[in-house]
């Protein structure tokens, strides 16, 4: 808290100095006054292209910018001694305010001329240092950025340990909302989980043009929509925070039954139980252990939410509904992503045989569900794709093989909207919908059937104030029967279908929520984890995404 404090304090300085520092240097001194609008002129002070005050909303260089910029105005008034110069890094308020205000006969000279002079190792290293750092920040904020897949939702395609260049440019580049940040880091800091950002500064949505819009079947990366807010805890905090509470209030209330009689109360106890007790009775159960302590709650600005991955299924303006696993457009079936999978159910004749179909088709760890059917047959429960189940067929060990039905909701809540209205709380994952996608301008009218898909919408992700009291609806405190969307929303699903948490479980995604778009492979290993060896996996390097 202290270093950002300390930062806000900076810009006080920056708008009380500059007036002063600008008169002296020739230039106007009233735009000195004017926050933003003053580091124009610092550059000009300087002499440093305008081109520079881009820099200053990337994330993480902005910080190594401002430093870099400091010490040139103390050298353009001459302060140009070791000791001036990491008074201007290091403590630049102080420096700002002697100069300004004590030192008054320091006049301007502008900035060093090296025409003709060799600069020091230590320079040419710092310099040399300082470009890579910014050029390589540039890059990962408007070009293209690293990202690991870290969960099987999108087997086969994407594999977990595969390293992927996403591209910004290819729906054109977010400009950080909150740029300041550490560099090379996406939300904390290494190790733990402190914040590698500062919140209370923050620019407004905006995006560059891009090549191109996001298309059905694309591989999208995006912000993770309910990553608002988090439970604090390295492991945890990627996860959906809304149905811990949910799950944490029917823990609570005993059962289903009661909690929904008065979910509002147990949700309240679930959320004290984590702000204030610091504790999480079903991560506890999960991870069987007696008790299991988190730090609490924390809100994530929306480009710091985490990064998932998924395939693009539904576009704007469509209708969607899933009819025996087959997702339907616009009451039509559509072809399904090469290498789609779902839990299959295996009946083999010995435990050597399953242990060769787990190595043959390189079923992750996590999915590895052995057992025993009725007759004493081994058994599993586990994901494979089409052509895996065709070839499962003609194993002679195979005593039979069969697509895992999900026909009956067995997990109260846990699918989207997460109301326990008809019909919602009788969809499944491979019977789901229909269910409407909105797009940007389009006007739909509320009422009691709808309100649970689209209240979530509304209210978060375009910033509206929504109620609901006794069946009529108030958006921004008037009374309200239709709404107009203000963005465009897609659907995304894991091709990994069974396996995967996705827009069946927390809805739609926001346009303004979009990231890049996965184009290659760079480099892939094996998750010990996940697939036991962690071994190099050569043939998926430089692998285009699918």
């Amino acid at each position: 808290m202290i270093p950002w404090i300390v930062l806000l304090l900076l810009i006080v300085v920056y708008s009380a100095t500059l007036p002063a520092l600008l008169k002296r240097a020739g230039l106007s001194s009233a735009l000195g006054y004017i926050p933003i609008v003053n580091f124009f002129s610092f550059l000009k002070m300087i002499n440093r292209p305008w081109w520079w005050f881009l820099l200053l909303l990337c994330p993480g260089v902005n910080l190594l910018m401002l430093v870099v910029m400091n010490v040139e105005l103390g050298i353009s008034f001459g302060k140009r001694s070791m000791k001036d110069q990491w008074l201007f890094g290091a403590l630049p308020w102080l420096a700002f305010l002697q100069l300004a205000f004590k030192n008054t006969d320091a006049l301007y000279v502008g900035p060093r001329d090296w025409t003709g002079k060799k600069k020091s190792v230590t320079r040419e290293w710092g310099e040399a240092i300082v470009f890579a750092v910014v050029a390589a920040s540039v890059i990962r904020t408007f070009f293209i950025e690293a990202f690991t897949i870290p969960t099987p939702s999108m087997e086969k395609s994407m594999l977990v340990g595969d390293y992927l260049f996403v591209s910004k440019m290819s729906y054109g580049a977010k400009i950080p909302q909150t740029p300041m940040s550490v560099p090379f880091v996406h939300n904390a800091m290494p190790g733990g989980m402190t914040n590698s950002y500062v919140d209370w500064f923050s620019l407004p949505y905006l995006r560059l043009p891009g090549f191109g819009h996001v298309e059905r079947f694309d591989p999208v990366v995006f912000n993770f929509p309910n990553g608002d807010t988090i439970l604090v805890d390295p492991f945890y905090a990627g996860h959906d925070y809304f149905s811990y509470v949910r799950k944490e209030g029917m823990f609570l209330a005993g059962g289903y039954d009661k909690y929904k009689l008065d979910p509002e109360t147990y949700d309240k106890l679930a959320r004290n139980n984590f702000e204030t007790a610091h504790t999480c009775k079903i991560c506890a159960r999960e991870k069987r252990v007696r008790n299991y302590p988190i730090n609490g709650l924390r809100a994530r600005p929306m480009d710091k939410k985490e990064n998932y991955v998924k395939r693009c299924i539904g576009l704007p303006g469509e209708n969607l509904s899933i009819i025996n696993r087959q997702v339907h457009i616009n009451d039509q079936a559509i072809e399904n992503p090469t290498g789609l999978m779902y839990s299959y159910i295996v009946r083999v004749n010995s435990v050597t045989a399953l242990d060769k179909i787990y190595k043959e088709f390189k079923v992750n760890i996590n999915d590895r569900n052995r057992g025993t059917d009725e007759e004493g047959n081994v058994a599993t429960l586990s994901s494979f794709s089409q052509s895996d189940y065709e070839k499962l067929k003609t194993w002679p060990d195979v005593i039979s093989i069969e697509v895992n039905n999900d026909t009956v909701s067995t997990e109260p809540l846990a699918l989207y909207p997460n109301s326990p209205l008809e019909p919602f709380n009788s969809w499944t994952r491979d019977n789901f919908g229909p269910i409407h996608i909105p797009s940007k301008g389009e006007t739909i009218e509320l009422n009691a059937n709808n309100v649970a898909l689209y209240r979530r919408v509304i209210a978060t992700y375009e910033n509206n104030k929504f109620e609901n009291k006794g069946g009529q609806i108030f958006i921004n405190d008037q009374p309200a029967t239709s709404y107009t969307f203000k963005q465009d929303y897609y659907w995304m699903m894991g091709d990994n279908r069974h396996q995967s948490a996705d827009s069946r479980y927390w809805g739609f995604v926001p346009e303004d929520h979009i990231v890049g778009k996965p184009v290659f492979t760079w480099f892939s290993k094996e998750s010990i984890e996940y697939q036991e060896s962690g071994e190099i996996r050569w043939s998926r390097m430089f692998k285009r995404v699918k």
